[in-house]
Formats: structure tokens, C-alpha cells, sequence
């Protein structure tokens, strides 16, 4: 149990990618808020598989439950600094953040508009930068240390045409996991990026629906399958721990060579 005695937040955690993360969290011992902006049923489902691994109670409410359940919308600086307030209230402390939550928008550059580009940026970015800031806050002020885990993309290296904004805010991210690592390592805070290729989620059921496509893209993956969101969800459980004290300012890519053979079709 790496995690016994550390509370965990997953920001968007109500399937795919960050259900996987808080699970996996969970197993390990630590006590998780799963965080989610407008499917609540996808919360509960998270909730209950986390308890059914052996949590006190099965109500979200419940003080001895081993999960607990927060409604927000990363793109508000507000809500989510009072994800994170009530995070600490419930459960009283918090020492591992993962920046989960994100979304695309898929646009000829030309086509974006402002609303666009907005949505993007303020989930994936700004929600970012005001979530870890609110968490730094509260280590800093229990004079704590603590780990703050990126859910980044192959796209922050890898151009993805069409998705401009969203690879704009995934570079962003690689650039402030590397200034915070820098800026917080001496409080004893590690920042790091878990930058994932194509995962079989959700976000990509369209994908997984075209043949044709899944093909073309299977065919620059080197290990020749989709990666599952266990396969992140391990590599964070990791970084969580103590194991990875000494690391910091990472990217982690878990793509199976994507990243290293992609060629746009």
C-alpha cells in the first residue's frame, strides 16, 4: 500500500483516463476526490468501484469513505479553487494533485473562434496553473510536501493539425511542469507530465467506430495496439509514490513509440 495515509485529487475523473488514475490511487491505499464538471453518473460509478475495493461506507458524503465526489468546472478559477478547499475540508488534508481534466476542439485553424480557443485553453491551461496553485498553497501553509502529476499529450511535442489550441495548451503545460518544478522543488514539491498517445477512451469513440482510420493509425504505433487507461493510470500511481521522490520536471510518454514513427496521413 505506496499510498496508505495520502489523499489524492483527480481533476476529471468520472471516466476514461482519470476513472483509471483514481481507481489505481485507490488500490494503493490512498483516499481520492473525484472530481467531475456535468456527469455525475460517471462520478458515482468511480465512487462505487473505489469502495467496493474496501472503503468504510458507500455513500459519497460519508466522512470514513475511502472516495469522495466534487462537482466543478476547471474552466472557472473559482470553482476550482473551491474543489480544492472542500477537498481539504473533507478529508483534511491533500498531498498528490493529477491535472486530468482536458478537452479538444477539432478546427481548420482558420475555422477557431474565440469561444474556441477559450474553452480549450481555460480547461486545459488556466484550470491547470489555479488548481496546482491552490493545492501548493495549502502545502505550503500545513508546511507539507507533496506531488502534483500532469496528464499532458503526446501533442505537446507531436503537431496534430486541426487541434491547434489543444496542442498550444499541452505545450503550455510542458512549460510550466518544467518553471514549477524549478520554483517548488525547494519546498520539497515535485511536478511532473504523464504525456499519453492514443488511449482507448471515450474522447476517441468516433475513432474506434472508423475502421479506416483506427488502421492508419495503428499502423504508426510500433507496439500495434491502442493503449488502455491502465497503462497511465500505473505510470501515475508511480510518480505518486515514494518511489519517485527524486524525480521532477519530467515528461513521462506513454504511447507505445507513437510519438517516434507518427506521420500525418
Amino acid at each position: 500500500m505506496k499510498l496508505a495515509g495520502k489523499v489524492a485529487l483527480v481533476t476529471g475523473s468520472s471516466q476514461g483516463i482519470g476513472q483509471a488514475i483514481v481507481i489505481r490511487l485507490a488500490a494503493a491505499g490512498a483516499k481520492v476526490v473525484i472530481n467531475y464538471r456535468s456527469h455525475p453518473e460517471g462520478a458515482q460509478e468511480t465512487l462505487a468501484k473505489v469502495e467496493a475495493m474496501g472503503g468504510q461506507c458507500h455513500m459519497a458524503q460519508c466522512p470514513q469513505s475511502q472516495g469522495y465526489t466534487v462537482q466543478a468546472d476547471l474552466s472557472s478559477v473559482a470553482e476550482v479553487q473551491q474543489l480544492v478547499a472542500e477537498s481539504i475540508a473533507h478529508f483534511g488534508q491533500l498531498d498528490i494533485l493529477v491535472n486530468n481534466a482536458g478537452i479538444e476542439n477539432h478546427a481548420p485553424f482558420e475555422n477557431v473562434t474565440e469561444a474556441d480557443y477559450d474553452a480549450v485553453m481555460n480547461v486545459n491551461l488556466k484550470g491547470v496553473f489555479f488548481a496546482t496553485q491552490a493545492f501548493v498553497n495549502h502545502l505550503v501553509a500545513t508546511q507539507r510536501t507533496g506531488k502534483v502529476i500532469n496528464i499532458s499529450s503526446v501533442h505537446e511535442e507531436l503537431p496534430f493539425p486541426n487541434f491547434t489550441a489543444y496542442c498550444a495548451s499541452k505545450g503550455g503545460m510542458k512549460m510550466l511542469t518544467r518553471n514549477l518544478a524549478v520554483e517548488l522543488g525547494p519546498l520539497g514539491i515535485t511536478v511532473n507530465n504523464v504525456a499519453p498517445g492514443a488511449i482507448e477512451t471515450p474522447i476517441n469513440t468516433k475513432l474506434l467506430n472508423d475502421p479506416e482510420k483506427l488502421a492508419a493509425l495503428l499502423h504508426n504505433i510500433p507496439l500495434g495496439r491502442l493503449g488502455q487507461p491502465q497503462d497511465v493510470a500505473a505510470l501515475v500511481e508511480f510518480l505518486a509514490s515514494s518511489d519517485a521522490d527524486y524525480i521532477t520536471g519530467s515528461t513521462f510518454v506513454v504511447d507505445g513509440g507513437l510519438l517516434w514513427n507518427y506521420q500525418e496521413q
